[in-house]
């Protein structure tokens, strides 16, 4: 007969074996009509700790896409690897990089195809299409895939993504209109500047995000970065 009591040497013990971790970071992405724009805070956590200030989110896949991922930092630098030897492979085999759309449907395919044991990431494509409109792709955990004009990602999406609807979408502003567009109406300097803005808003509400903000502008004559400073506590 078992001992059950607490000091007893037979208890059992419960192991749980955890594989993911959720290191915050937020990610927005916007099409205007002829650039896109993807930024990333650049703080790492881990709990109630801080990891690394200076660590952003954003990958440039191609000279003119950039791929934000945000959740287990593992995943999201395991899952950059792997992207980034795909569109090698498509390079030697078609004898051109990979447009944009085409690492939209790439991305998709590879969370997809790991969908029994998910990459624990958030993903938003941000790029150019064969046109030269700017165009962002948004994704869940198992490669569901949407072109969109604007979306957040990460711990701040929550926070984020209404007021996107609010002063980019107009939502619930006036009469109703079906917009058939996949970009904003803004010139690039206020998308920007209104980034800055959401940013600055965010990092004084979520603690997993902060630091710094890194801006990726891209347009056909290729990717400018800007940097700009949040708040560190």
């Amino acid at each position: 007969m078992y001992d059950i009591s607490p000091n007893s040497a037979h208890m059992p013990t419960e192991h749980r074996f955890n594989p993911y971790e959720m290191n915050g970071g937020t990610i927005v992405g916007i099409a205007g009509e002829d650039f896109a724009v993807i930024a990333s805070d650049t703080r790492l956590s881990e709990g109630y700790s801080i990891l690394s200030r200076e660590n952003p989110h954003l990958f440039q896949v191609l000279p003119k896409t950039v791929m934000g991922s945000v959740g287990f930092h593992g995943d999201c630098l395991t899952f950059n690897k792997t992207l980034q030897i795909r569109l090698r492979m498509y390079e030697y085999e078609n004898n051109k990089k990979a447009s944009t759309p085409a690492v939209a449907q790439l991305v998709s395919n590879m969370l997809y195809n790991r969908r029994f044991f998910p990459y624990y990431v958030n993903t938003i494509i941000a790029g150019l299409t064969n046109d030269g409109q700017g165009c962002v792709y948004s994704y869940d955990p198992v490669g569901s895939y949407e072109r969109e004009v604007y979306r957040a990602g990460g711990s701040s999406a929550a926070l984020i993504q209404p007021l996107l609807d609010s002063q980019l979408g107009l939502k619930n502003q006036g009469s109703f209109e079906l917009s058939r567009s996949y970009t904003v109406k803004m010139s690039k300097e206020n998308v920007v500047a209104f980034v800055k803005d959401i940013y600055t808003s965010a990092a004084e509400r979520d603690i997993y995000t902060g630091d710094a903000v890194f801006i990726n502008v891209i347009t056909k004559d290729g990717l400018q970065t800007e940097h700009f400073k949040l708040r560190k506590d």
